[in-house]
Formats: C-alpha cells, structure tokens, sequence
C-alpha cells in the first residue's frame, strides 16, 4: 500500500504541468528514504529539467538508498536535457518504480534497462491506468503517429445548436464554457470551418479569466499559451476581418 500511496502523490504532482507540457507528457516525481518524502517534483515546461531531476535537487544526498516513484519510465536519450536515467544512477537511488514504459521509440524500455544494468531495483504498471488518461495526447502520438482529437459540440437538450432565428447566442452553461476553456487551454490546436467562422465570428482563444480558480492557480496568466487555430475554408470565404484572423 505504501508504494500506491506515494505514486498517488507522483500522479498529483503530475497534473499541476498539464497546461504547460505540450509536447512533453506530464509526468511527477516522488523519492522516498525511511518512509518519509526527502524529495519530489514534476515537470513544468518542454526543455526544462524533467519531474526526476527536480525531486533529486530536492532529495540532495538524501537520495542514495531511497525508493524513486515515477509516472514515467525515466528517459534515456539526450534532448533539450540529458536523460534522467543517468541523474537517477548518479546520485544512488537504489530502487525505481514507474507507473508505465513511455511508448516513445526513443526510450520505449530503454530507461528502465539502463536502470537495471547499473544495479537499480526496476518495476514498473503501478496505477498505470491514471498516467494513461493524464497523458492521453502524447501517448496517441507516441503510439500511432496522429493526434488525439476532442469534439467539442454545444447544443440543447433537443438537440438544436443555434436559435430559429439564427442568432448568435450562448446555448451554454457557464460551467460549460469554464470546460471548454480547460480544454483549449490543454489542447495544442483547435479546427473549425469557415461555416461556425462566418456563422458566430469566434477568436477561438483561451480567456484565462472564464477559467475556474483552480486551473488559475495551475496555470497563471503570465504562462498562457494559445493554442492554434485551424479553419477549414475550401471556398477561401473567411476574410481579415473576422476575429480568428
């Protein structure tokens, strides 16, 4: 129980890098000595250090003998970082436990043989259902090759999607609007057509203060991305004068 108990606390670190990741996966780090949590961290930005490299700043020489818990198979390539397997090896860890392998070819098992090669106690599929549905975008990437798409549809319970008159008005909640909001800001483009361009004029932005306060306090203002805006418009009918231009 106590290796779910501190992997839970991985997944929740986790989640705070799902608005500001893209095109990394969001992955938390825990590391354990004697029970208690000497170091722990997640990861924040593409190019920036990884969630492990974090949790062993924290951990310092605390780290050599502890347990290291990871929503991701660490890396074991050179990218914009060097690979966190060689971090971990480095400063002592004596056991690792990773949610899941990370499908991406150029780790895909890697990290975690290199782990054990250097005497390091490897498991990995603990509560690896959750690391799965975090990271939904980059594992169909990593996977297939194409992008993980959301349909986004606003309509009443009857079914209709605009007034009779063909006004332009809100059909939905403000709860509503909040999650779609959530899921611009998590999404890395947003398709349309010239029909929904011409028919509403939409920015199709994400407005960071019809954002609830919890994704506020995750993603500050000063860190917004906008994702980008694809329109659909074979007859070349949306002109400089509509908002999404």
């Amino acid at each position: 129980m106590q290796d779910e108990y501190y992997m839970a606390r991985a997944l929740k670190l986790a989640q705070r890098g799902r608005f500001t990741t893209h095109p990394n996966p969001n992955v938390g780090c825990v590391i354990v000595k004697d029970g208690e949590i000497v170091g722990e961290g997640y990861h924040q930005r593409a190019g920036e250090p990884h969630a492990e490299v974090h949790a062993l700043r924290m951990a310092g020489e605390k780290a050599k003998g502890a347990t290291a818990y990871v929503t991701l198979e660490p890396c074991s390539h050179h990218g914009r970082t060097p690979p966190c397997c060689d971090a971990l090896i480095a400063a002592g860890v004596a056991r690792v436990v990773a949610a899941m392998q990370d499908p991406n070819p150029q780790v895909a098992g890697r990290g975690l043989y290199r782990l054990q090669q250097a005497g390091i106690d490897v498991s990995h599929g603990l509560m690896m259902s959750e690391p799965e549905q975090l990271n939904k975008g980059f594992l169909k990437r990593m996977r297939t090759g194409f992008p993980y798409i959301q349909l986004k549809l606003g309509a009443s319970l009857d079914g209709r999607t605009a007034m009779a008159s063909g006004e332009s008005q809100w059909i939905t909640s403000p709860q509503a609007r909040r999650d779609v909001q959530r899921q611009r800001a998590q999404s890395h483009a947003i398709l349309t057509s010239s029909a929904t361009v011409l028919a509403d004029d939409p920015a199709l932005t994400v407005r960071w203060s019809e954002l609830d306060e919890q994704t506020q306090a995750l993603y500050p203002q000063q860190n917004l991305r906008q994702p980008i805006r694809i329109v659909i418009d074979s007859q070349n009918r949306v002109t400089p004068e509509h908002r999404i231009v």
